[in-house]
């Protein structure tokens, strides 16, 4: 098995930046993959120069970073696509204190409004739904969120709320603007 074909998360993707020399965490990338997945289909080959770039390096370290980037990007396209609406955007999980978490989730919405901000003209946004307007609008003052937060239940269960409200907005957008994938409303045949 590849390491294109096994499941990554957040911790992954961030070993092979600091693989690479950056402490940069990647969830700003992560919200421009989604982003740059839903309006403009990046390539494997754009999306692989846009780490580098992002990273500061001509080309990956080695070949197995060149197949967790792209394994990464891979697998951010088939759960935007995936019938069972199982995208979750490259946090970090519950091994960071609340307020990694929710700096995590500020850089995750500011990557992905920087990619709406630059590509979704308003030709476009006129034929969004009102009910994705107010998503992105709504994901606009997520990325002005207070981090500071303490380790609380209210703030945990206040930042899965707005967790998942990114996620949700990230899967409207890209079923929006891929009519047909996923195929959300299609119901399995009755069984006779």
């Amino acid at each position: 098995m590849s390491l294109i074909d096994e499941r990554q998360d957040f911790s992954d993707v961030a070993d092979v930046f600091l693989l690479h020399g950056s402490m940069q965490s990647p969830a700003f990338l992560d919200g421009r993959l989604c982003g740059l997945l839903a309006l403009r289909d990046v390539t494997a080959e754009a999306w692989l120069e846009e780490v580098c770039l992002s990273l500061g390096v001509e080309h990956p370290r080695d070949p197995a970073s060149a197949e967790r980037r792209l394994g990464w990007r891979r697998q951010t396209l088939e759960a935007l696509s995936a019938s069972d609406l199982n995208y979750a955007p490259f946090l970090p999980d519950e091994l960071f204190s609340l307020a990694e978490q929710a700096q995590g989730l500020k850089e995750w919405t500011l990557g992905f409004m920087e990619v709406v901000d630059e590509v979704a003209d308003d030709t476009l946004r006129e034929r969004w739904s009102q009910t994705l307007k107010e998503a992105i609008d709504d994901l606009e003052g997520l990325g002005q969120m207070e981090t500071d937060i303490d380790d609380s239940t209210e703030n945990e269960n206040d930042l899965f709320a707005l967790t998942e409200h990114a996620r949700m907005a990230a899967m409207l957008l890209y079923t929006e603007q891929h009519p047909g994938k996923p195929q959300v409303e299609q119901t399995d045949a009755p069984v006779h």
